[in-house]
This record gives structure tokens, sequence and C-alpha cells, in this order.
């Protein structure tokens, strides 16, 4: 995991936990924009993983067809 994709998902889940707290505290229609904030960073992180796996799976395929 890279630094960013770390900062990221830390990011998503303070959002989680300042949304819960403003929830608690005066309701969803002002929680709201933090609760989208963090379920958007962590899509963002979810997309990064993916990408990165994808590249990770995809070299050892391109070595093989190289070689032949």
């Amino acid at each position: 995991m890279k630094l960013l994709d770390t900062i990221i998902i830390s990011l998503a889940v303070v959002f989680i936990i300042i949304g819960i707290y403003e929830v608690m505290s005066v309701g969803l229609g002002q929680a709201y924009w933090a609760l989208m904030l963090a379920i958007v960073l962590y899509f963002v992180y979810d997309y990064r993983k993916n990408i990165a796996n994808k590249k990770k799976n995809d070299l050892p395929a391109k070595k093989k067809a190289a070689k032949r």
C-alpha cells in the first residue's frame, strides 16, 4: 500500500467518524456532506487498489508471452 492510499483510507475513516458524530448531534441532513465525502474517498481507494492489483496480475503474463 502506498502512502497516498493510506492517506485516502485514513481520511475516509475520519469523515465516517465525523459523520456519525454529526448525525447524533444535529441530524442526518447536516451530516450528509461528511458521510458522502467518506464514501467517495473509499471508492477512490478501492479503485486505486483494483488498478494496482490488475497491473500486478498482468505483469507475469506479459513476461511469459515475451519469452516465447
